[in-house]
């Protein structure tokens, strides 16, 4: 019933598209790419008069129950399904733009990138092991920087998302106790800290708190002016987050043999590699009526391609064109 009931909905949507009415087409999620989603959702809306796109941020967890329940068109996520998931819950996944999650920290007298911290310290500081900024293993990093004698105030998502998936992911890989203790997932039982809602929560927290750290996708922190660290990756380089250091990440990922076009980007190889890269996902039902997907699949085309210019502005690094060329093969069905 419900089926049938999506069906009509969708060719009613080409109908009144036909008579000059306005299709629209609802998505949520993520809120890691949510600048450049609300930024192409206006633009096509504008550019095409008979079409509308919204996109509401409200993070991984929430936009996945959104698409599996139907009541969106498509979601956003950040914490990727496995090809079993996708097929348990009958959807379809493919990458749309990759960017980087970064650390963020309030300290006085102290510039953005001019901090630095270890796998090894970034993990015990989470870990809710390392709890002054004057610890000795943060000021042996740091000889030139006077350190404040001050608590380390941990901030992190409150909610289920795929900005927390992709930290954890890396904080797992990197620690051994975070792997055994915590874990990895779009939400997980925290050892320390104070919830923020959705990236500007975790910023807002962390511009209001001397003393706190918290992580959160790069175009929040550079909207918000927030003090990001270098950090450590797997080369045992210190890296400052970049366009440049993110792509670093994916240059090696082999999509092509990627089950489901999962792919996890974290902690990857390579000197210039940012540590904290990340992929972000669209999600879309497998039973879509085929009105709304025509709809969809020009929608996502014009991101692929017009889109990315505005993408880049915002600091996302565009889905290589390859990759690009496979998801408009093997999910939009288009040579």
């Amino acid at each position: 019933m419900k089926k049938l009931l999506a069906i009509s909905i969708g060719a009613a949507a080409v109908i009144s598209s036909a008579f000059g009415q306005t299709t629209n087409i609802n998505g949520a999620g993520a809120s890691f790419p949510a600048p450049v989603y609300q930024h192409w959702t206006y633009t096509y809306s504008q550019s095409n008069p008979n079409a509308k796109v919204n996109y509401q941020s409200m993070g991984s967890g929430a936009g996945i129950n959104q698409i599996k329940a139907g009541t969106v068109d498509f979601a956003g996520t950040d914490s990727p399904l496995t090809l079993e998931q996708q097929q348990k819950a009958g959807l379809q996944q493919f990458p749309m733009l990759m960017g980087g999650v970064v650390v963020i920290v309030n300290l006085p007298r102290v510039k953005t990138n001019e901090l630095k911290l270890t796998r090894a310290v970034l993990a015990d500081i989470f870990l809710g092991k390392i709890t002054r900024w004057d610890d000795a293993r943060i000021s042996k990093l740091n000889p030139t920087i006077k350190l404040p004698r001050m608590s380390i105030s941990v901030v992190r998502r409150a909610d289920a998302s795929g900005t927390t998936f992709i930290f954890t992911n890396y904080l797992a890989k990197i620690s051994k106790a975070w792997a055994d203790k915590v874990g990895c997932g779009a939400a997980v039982n925290w050892p320390v800290g104070m919830g923020g809602q959705k990236n500007p929560g975790v910023c807002n927290n962390v511009a209001r708190i001397r003393g706190s750290i918290g992580y959160t996708e790069y175009t929040y922190a550079v909207e918000a002016k927030l003090n990001m660290p270098q950090l450590e990756n797997k080369a045992g380089k210190f890296v400052e987050p970049s366009d440049a250091a993110f792509s670093a990440a994916a240059a090696n990922a082999d999509w092509k043999n990627a089950p489901g076009l999962y792919m996890v980007l974290t902690d990857q190889a390579g000197d210039d590699t940012w540590p904290l890269a990340g992929v972000t996902y669209i999600l879309m039902r497998e039973d879509c009526p085929p009105a709304m997907r025509v709809e969809l699949i020009k929608y996502f085309n014009w991101c692929f391609s017009t889109g990315m210019a505005a993408a880049k502005k915002l600091d996302y690094v565009p889905i290589p064109d390859n990759v690009v060329k496979l998801v408009q093969k093997n999910i939009f069905k288009q040579d």
